[in-house]
């Protein structure tokens, strides 16, 4: 235990280094970092958002959201889920984690709003009522995001008449 401990800390601690000067747009502009500036703190603190147990209290560990950006919520349970406190718990952490990182990103590369927008079409009553799967969601919005409009995507073809 005391293992996965260190590793996931550590793990975190390389993704802060990484990730927090590219997402605040300051590599390389170390003149214009403000005071206090530290990266791995930022992260660490946004990680705190899954476990604070004032925001996590009623929903059940095994559903809640993890850093993974993963949601184990079997279709069965999506009435529960999305009526009960694992909603309103859920939506606290991403609120959580947007007020002190909004260009957080989990794991799994999904943003805070790829995962609100799972939730949305999973509690809705849409085709994708029950599905909170993240990563395939993510993967449905990229590919119908190459099946839109031809002007839009840059794909415009001049039928040239003989």
């Amino acid at each position: 235990m005391a293992i996965s401990i260190v590793t996931v800390r550590f793990s975190l601690l390389a993704v802060a280094l990484t990730y927090a000067p590219v997402l605040y747009g300051n590599l390389g502009k170390a003149d214009k970092v403000p005071q206090g500036y530290d990266p791995a703190q930022i992260v660490a603190k946004a990680l705190l958002c899954f476990n604070d147990k004032y925001v996590y209290s009623s929903c059940e560990e095994s559903r809640r959201l993890s850093e993974s950006g993963k949601l184990d919520v079997p279709p069965q349970e999506t009435d529960e889920y999305c009526s009960g406190p694992c909603l309103t718990e859920t939506n606290l952490v991403l609120n959580c984690i947007e007020n002190i990182l909004a260009n957080f990103e989990f794991y799994n590369k999904a943003t805070i709003q790829d995962v609100r927008d799972t939730i949305e079409a999973a509690c809705g009553n849409g085709p994708e009522r029950g599905n909170f799967d993240v990563d395939e969601h993510i993967k449905a919005e990229t590919s119908n995001a190459h099946k839109g409009n031809p002007i839009l995507s840059g794909e415009i073809h001049l039928n040239k008449s003989p």
